[in-house]
Parts: structure tokens; C-alpha cells; sequence
């Protein structure tokens, strides 16, 4: 039972020692996450706020609101990007 317990804390020092130098890359990697988490969270409020401004689903409807939408990642500063359109 103490060689099983000595070998499974060896084992996990040894993996402690391995993953070491990989933390600062992890840490980079959880902070570029959260900044494109934050940066989508705005797109979609942009989305939100167009249809909220233009409900209705006419092509008139849907130009505007598309137009609203653009307008809103434009003034924070967030990638413009057209909506596909299904055909």
C-alpha cells in the first residue's frame, strides 16, 4: 500500500514538473478566449438590438435591420460581417 502511494505521488510530481512550462501558455490562451467571448457577446447584442428596432420580416424589414446590425459592429469597433443569405 505505501510503494502504491509513493509511486502515484511520484507520478503526479512528475506530471506537476512536466506541466510547469506549459501554464504561461495556457493562461494566454484563457485571456484570448475571454476577449473572443467578449467580442461575440457584442456582436450578438448588436443582433439582439437590430431585431429588437425591426421586428418585422419583410425585405424592407430585413434591410434595415441588417443595416441597423452593420451600423451597431461598426460603432464598436467589431468585424463587419454580412449575414449569409440561403437561396
Amino acid at each position: 500500500m505505501t510503494k502504491r502511494l509513493l509511486r502515484a505521488g511520484l507520478t503526479a510530481l512528475a506530471l506537476a514538473a512536466l506541466m510547469a512550462p506549459a501554464a504561461p501558455r495556457l493562461a494566454r490562451a484563457d485571456a484570448q478566449q475571454q476577449a473572443n467571448f467578449a467580442v461575440w457577446h457584442m456582436m450578438a447584442a448588436c443582433a439582439q438590438l437590430a431585431a429588437k428596432q425591426y421586428p418585422d420580416h419583410t425585405p424592407e424589414g430585413n434591410a434595415k435591420r441588417e443595416a441597423s446590425r452593420q451600423e451597431c459592429l461598426r460603432r464598436n469597433h467589431l468585424p463587419v460581417t454580412p449575414l449569409s443569405v440561403a437561396h
